[in-house]
């Protein structure tokens, strides 16, 4: 996974160009059910970050990218869900992480559609809150406004993580070298 990591970060370092697009892809990737477990994209989108602290990127098209991206893959997840119902929870991993499924149900009865917007921000449940909020028939005019928002704030906050980090990094580096 690192190779992939860094040969991505390499890739988007030499073609801006590909920027916006490689962040769509990436943030596609995070958010459509189960795929978000086989590609490290919140690491390679705070790495994306990092590269935008060096002045090698602009932030403004790594966010339209990977808003764009997280809509394409969460709504992928809300349909797969609200398609296959509660089937869905039956494909791997799902069945083999009953607690979690328990816990996503149960977040659903309590706090509805606000589950969505906290799903953003949780790496692992990214994926399967999309899934959920569709397996558990949540109407589409409540998830389609969270969602988006949810979207529009992770791409952000993702890789401005990455960017402040890499601010941090070169303000020590030079105080450790005098530079």
């Amino acid at each position: 996974m690192d190779a992939l990591t860094d040969a991505t970060l390499a890739f988007i370092g030499e073609n801006r160009a590909w920027a916006l697009w490689i962040a769509l892809v990436f943030a596609a990737a995070e958010t459509t059910a189960f795929l978000s477990i086989l590609i490290p994209s919140t690491a390679i989108l705070f790495g994306v970050g990092a590269l935008v602290a060096t002045g090698g990127l602009d932030f403004t098209p790594i966010w339209i990218g990977a808003s764009l991206g997280a809509m394409l893959g969460s709504f992928f997840s809300y349909w797969l869900g609200w398609r296959f119902g509660p089937r869905a929870l039956e494909m791997w991993p799902m069945r083999d992480h009953r607690a979690l499924i328990h816990r996503g149900t149960q977040a659903f009865a309590r706090w509805g559609a606000f589950t969505v917007l906290i799903g953003h921000f949780f790496g692992p449940l990214r994926a399967v809150v999309f899934v959920m909020a569709g397996v558990s028939r949540l109407p589409a005019w409540q998830f389609v406004p969270v969602n988006i928002l949810g979207c529009i704030a992770w791409a952000w906050a993702t890789p401005k993580s990455g960017e402040i980090g890499g601010n941090i990094l070169g303000y020590l580096w030079s105080l450790v070298t005098g530079g």
